[in-house]
């Protein structure tokens, strides 16, 4: 199973957004937050996830999917950890990773805000 200390070190850089967006599943294995139903498209949307999968850590951080302009600026050491357009798999994190996807979570959620998705 994969590290608990990771899932946990992502799970914190999304519940600073709590406030604003909507917890759909907070688990052990599973945190997963949507934004609230916007006045635009009258609808929920997915934000971001953080799973304990078999043998790493997914990340999910659905704005990169819509706004791929967000990873302009990303090092070589993030890149190296996604997988798809909008996830990232990890088996273990360090500071660097943690600062530089928490910076890219706060670009994302006022990208989501400018466009009223939040």
């Amino acid at each position: 199973m994969a590290d608990n200390y990771t899932f946990n070190k992502l799970k914190t850089l999304l519940k600073k957004y709590e406030a604003e967006l909507k917890v759909l599943h907070d688990k052990e294995d599973n945190y997963y937050l949507n934004t609230p139903m916007s006045d635009t498209n009258k609808k929920t949307e997915f934000f971001g996830a953080v799973q304990i999968k078999k043998s790493y850590v997914a990340f999910h951080l659905m704005p990169l999917y819509y706004y791929p302009n967000l990873l302009d600026n990303i090092s070589q050491g993030l890149k190296n950890h996604m997988q798809g357009k909008s996830c990232f798999n990890f088996k273990a994190i360090d500071d660097k990773l943690l600062k530089e996807l928490s910076d890219l979570i706060k670009n994302s959620f006022q990208q989501y805000k400018s466009v009223k998705k939040i």
